[in-house]
């Protein structure tokens, strides 16, 4: 994204740590997780809501490794709703 300013950031490693695992459970990149918290501060110390891009959903888990797939089968052409013979 053109226009981003980009800077060292020092911390913690156990602030770190907190916001990786943060982050991860977001969906988010360290980065994008601070991005966002920074964001959300500066809203909050303004008083505003706006200017924030909407909070993305966040995906429908994975089976379990161990889970029997789901095998869905699609209906032969000739195939019809209703009573059969």
């Amino acid at each position: 994204m053109a226009g981003r300013k980009s800077f060292l950031l020092r911390m913690d490693p156990a602030l770190w740590a907190e916001v990786e695992a943060w982050a991860q459970q977001e969906l988010r990149s360290v980065n994008g997780q601070i991005e966002f918290l920074l964001r959300q501060a500066v809203q909050k110390r303004k008083g505003t809501a706006a200017a924030s891009p909407p909070e993305p959903t966040p995906p429908t888990p994975a089976p379990a490794p161990d889970a029997e797939p789901e095998i869905i089968v699609p209906p032969p052409d000739d195939f019809e709703v209703g009573e059969h013979d």
